[in-house]
């Protein structure tokens, strides 16, 4: 039999021994508010795409661990499984006192990692209110969609991830990443049926035949990207060299010292480095950059950001889906100018407004109240020496309010008029 770990009243299970057993965590919490973090939106809207939610638990392996969430409007709970003979090159110095138990309860470092992998560091309601304030569009979108955090990720997974993303949509570069797990990077566990695989590594895909059997996986032209940048990472470049090129400020989750240049690395130059590998254009380098790198300026610009660029910013009224560098460059530029530093985290959030299956949602909140007002009135004919009529009109107006904006506010009024003499 195979291990099979599974969500049952928040407890793992294993009953086998055909693979190397787990060490488990109890749920932990941190205070966290949906305003701060909300993990069914931050998950689920483009930037990582490896998180399955069942039985209302979102679960991904990160690092070597299968690490598991849920949250109230109070808390992010989190556990962590991992295999027993795992590499401890992550976990921290034990505490004076603190004993490191079989299960992993105790001196494991998955706080860490959570509060790193979710940017905790900053202050979201601080950076809402700061763009709030520069940019009234902003303002008006941003209620909706509170929460929205950019995630600290491995920069080797966001750049596979976005090469997949070129002309794609969500699922299926869920999909496509999925696959790329499962025939290539290592099981750590199972959730009832479901196999969780790491990431895998670019030694895994720089191997013969990958590009091949890739393509026979359903990436079409994105196999030979991904096949050839895995290449130019694990054997043509200098070792660590995309390590090399993260935000000294927002240093990533690596267990070796990242390289030293010569000169402090700057946003722009990690872009254009980037630029060098196969399939990677601007908007890969960007997103790169952003949710791998840690450079939180930088603006990942696709069709999406092009049509709220034209349509709330006033660029062009060009339909074109082609930017020039130049054209790129622009938008880019503007939005840090009017958002400053952390302008990639504010553009995140108008993304997904911008994206129909989250509007959609956000529609639905809306509360709506139908009011039937009746109006009578006395309508007295001119003096008639034959006869007089009174006539009353009753006009009845129903009137749909939602609880929005008010400038997205709809009203639909029908009216119906009775007559009788």
């Amino acid at each position: 039999m195979r291990l099979c770990i599974y969500t049952d009243q928040c407890k793992y299970h294993s009953h086998s021994l055909s693979m190397p057993s787990l060490r488990v965590s109890e749920w932990r919490k941190l205070p966290l508010s949906l305003t701060e973090l909300c993990i069914d939106t931050t998950l689920r809207c483009g930037q990582s795409f490896r998180w399955q939610k069942i039985n209302g638990e979102w679960n991904c392996v990160l690092h070597g661990r299968l690490l598991s969430l849920k949250q109230d409007e109070s808390f992010l709970h989190y556990k962590a499984a991992w295999p027993k003979n795992s590499s401890n090159s992550h976990k921290p110095a034990l505490s004076p006192g603190e004993k490191d138990d079989a299960d992993g309860q105790q001196g494991d470092d998955t706080e860490a990692l959570v509060r790193h992998y979710f940017s905790l560091k900053h202050n979201l309601g601080g950076l809402y209110e700061q763009w709030s304030e520069s940019d009234a569009n902003f303002k008006k979108r941003a209620p909706r969609f509170t929460g929205i955090r950019i995630l600290s990720q491995d920069a080797w997974e966001t750049l596979i991830s976005f090469i997949c993303s070129s002309n794609n949509h969500i699922s299926r570069i869920s999909q496509m990443v999925h696959k790329l797990c499962v025939h290539y990077g290592p099981l750590v566990g199972h959730i009832g049926d479901e196999a969780f695989h790491d990431f895998p590594t670019p030694q895994a895909l720089a191997r013969k035949k990958v590009e091949a059997h890739l393509r026979e996986l359903g990436f079409g032209y994105r196999a030979k990207y991904i096949a050839d940048t895995a290449n130019m990472v694990a054997i043509q470049k200098p070792e660590e060299w995309l390590e090399s090129l993260t935000n000294p400020e927002n240093p990533g989750w690596v267990s070796t010292p990242v390289p030293v240049r010569d000169k402090p690395i700057t946003y722009k130059q990690a872009h254009e480095e980037l630029l060098s590998l196969s399939g990677v254009g601007p908007k890969v380098a960007d997103c790169v950059c952003l949710m791998g790198l840690g450079w939180s300026e930088a603006v990942p610009v696709d069709t999406h950001v092009w049509q709220i660029a034209q349509r709330d910013y006033g660029f062009g009224r060009t339909k074109t889906k082609t930017f020039s560098k130049a054209m790129y460059d622009s938008v880019g530029d503007h939005f840090r100018q009017i958002w400053g530093p952390q302008a990639g985290w504010a553009q995140s959030v108008l993304f997904t407004a911008n994206l129909k299956s989250f509007s959609e949602q956000a529609a639905t909140k809306s509360r709506t109240t139908e009011v039937t007002l009746e109006v009578k009135q006395e309508l007295v004919s001119e003096p008639s020496p034959i006869s007089r009529k009174r006539r009353t009109t009753t006009i009845v107006e129903q009137i749909k309010i939602e609880n929005d904006e008010p400038s997205d506010v709809k009203a639909v009024v029908r009216k119906k008029r009775k007559t009788r003499g």
